[in-house]
């Protein structure tokens, strides 16, 4: 690499800090830093090393992955490089055969800042968490970049024209847009003053043909009913939105906005369930597929079947809480025929130790991780459902359990218990939502006399810990 000496690059401010499966761990510096190296591969050939920082990829600034999938789609790229030992930047060639893999890991996906959120949401998760959160959980990103990289589901109000152009320009399909209501006098409640710019991104999206997932967070009383059914509407009118998530909303006991949702009302549910039923019919019949779909959450608090897996459209919206349940009970089924004598010796095992296991749950899943439990000999394996203290309102998943409910609401002797904790519970750090290392979680229980195991909350999954 050729040389030539330079200062430190400058420093861009940074808007927050979140979980480092997508932010840089160094977003007060320019570029990317590198995490890793393959051994022999093109980053290998040219003197990659972790810790120094790719500035720009064929002139441009790497700003993101963004920027680094796109200058880098063909066999050879120029790129500079910040050597933070002498300060050093160096200009080289990256080149790789047809096919062949790069061999760089960066520290994240978004490395220059995250786009924080611009609106004010009354439903907004981050605003009612407990004051003593730490920082990381209220960050409210709202990042184009995450939706296309990772998922996430965005409000498009904070997009600028040159962001726009850019996206359209690249494609980036398919993206996440968290819609909530049509009627600009709905959005401007649900979301602040910023709503209509969303709608206007949104429409530039759908008509240069970049593929859309949509969201509703679906509040009692605000944009249910004739506000619904506008949105539904609006939806079916855009075949470039090819599926839409309706969520119902939740809420913690640290605000005083919302004292109720559906969870509390079986025929608000069914009401919801009901109106979705002609649309998706309709869709079936003209597009193919579903395209409407209601979260896991609606049919049990209505008290209702899941639909069968085909009607789930190859699970668009998986994470978003969208046929879970159904994905879980089929796997169920699976595992009862295939893996039978692995259930039985389980079982025997179980049985012979006079052990028990218990699998910790959320209200929400209780029924769901029942089934799992049915397949084994009776009172071997039962469900354990902690009660979401910490957060209260009607916080009731797996997912946000926190250590302090787990701690406090097991018993204090569990000799003869072996525990299969849902590894959801701890996010990427190995850290529960109220801050407790999973170390300390196991030592705490394992000082009460548990065996204890972490899973995967899928049937293959928890199966295998037992196994």
């Amino acid at each position: 690499m050729a040389e030539r000496d330079s200062n430190m690059p400058s420093v861009p401010t940074y808007a927050g800090t979140v979980a480092p499966y997508a932010l840089s761990k160094d977003p007060s510096s320019d570029g990317a830093t590198v995490l890793s190296v393959t051994p022999d591969s093109p980053a290998y050939d040219i003197g990659l090393e972790p810790g120094m920082r790719v500035l720009t990829v064929n002139g441009k600034p790497l700003t993101d992955m963004i920027v680094w999938l796109w200058e880098t789609e063909d066999v050879e790229a120029e790129i500079e490089v910040f050597d933070p030992r002498d300060n050093t930047v160096a200009s080289a060639v990256i080149e790789r055969f047809p096919g062949e893999e790069w061999g760089v890991d960066f520290d994240g996906v978004v490395f220059d800042g995250m786009r924080t959120c611009v609106n004010a949401c009354i439903f907004c998760f981050m605003n009612m968490l407990p004051k003593e959160s730490r920082s990381t959980l209220t960050i409210r990103d709202d990042d184009y970049r995450l939706s296309f990289l990772q998922g996430n589901f965005v409000t498009l109000t904070n997009m600028k024209d040159p962001e726009v152009e850019d996206a359209i320009d690249k494609m980036l399909s398919p993206m996440n847009v968290s819609l909530h209501a049509i009627t600009p006098e709905c959005r401007r409640k649900l979301i602040g003053r910023n709503a209509p710019r969303g709608i206007e991104v949104l429409e530039r999206f759908l008509e240069a043909g970049i593929e859309i997932h949509a969201q509703i967070v679906l509040c009692p009383g605000i944009n249910d009913g004739d506000e619904l059914l506008a949105t539904l509407e609006y939806v079916e009118a855009h075949p470039g939105i090819t599926s839409l998530a309706i969520v119902p909303l939740g809420f913690t006991k640290h605000q005083k906005r919302f004292t109720t949702s559906y969870s509390d009302d079986v025929e608000a549910s069914r009401a919801v369930v009901k109106m979705l039923e002609p649309f998706q019919q309709r869709a079936r019949e003209e597009r193919g597929c579903t395209v409407f779909q209601l979260a896991d959450e609606f049919y049990i608090d209505a008290h209702l079947p899941v639909p069968p897996a085909e009607t789930y459209d190859g699970f668009p919206q998986f994470y978003d809480g969208i046929g879970m349940l159904r994905s879980f009970l089929d796997e169920v089924e699976s595992v009862r025929a295939a893996r039978s004598s692995e259930v039985a010796r389980v079982s025997e095992r179980l049985g012979e130790s006079s052990r028990r296991v218990l699998i910790i749950s959320g209200e929400a899943a209780q029924g769901t991780f029942g089934a799992f439990c049915s397949m084994f000999d009776a009172d071997v394996i039962d469900v354990f459902t902690i009660k979401n203290k910490y957060f209260g309102g009607n916080v009731n998943v797996t997912g946000l359990i926190c250590a302090c409910d787990l701690l406090g609401q097991l018993p204090a002797d569990l000799t003869g218990i072996e525990l299969l904790i849902p590894d959801v519970m701890f996010n990427y750090d190995g850290l529960t939502l109220d801050g407790l290392a999973r170390d300390e979680v196991t030592a705490e229980l394992e000082q009460r006399g548990a065996i204890v195991h972490y899973a995967t909350p899928a049937p293959n999954y928890l199966l295998d810990a037992l196994a």
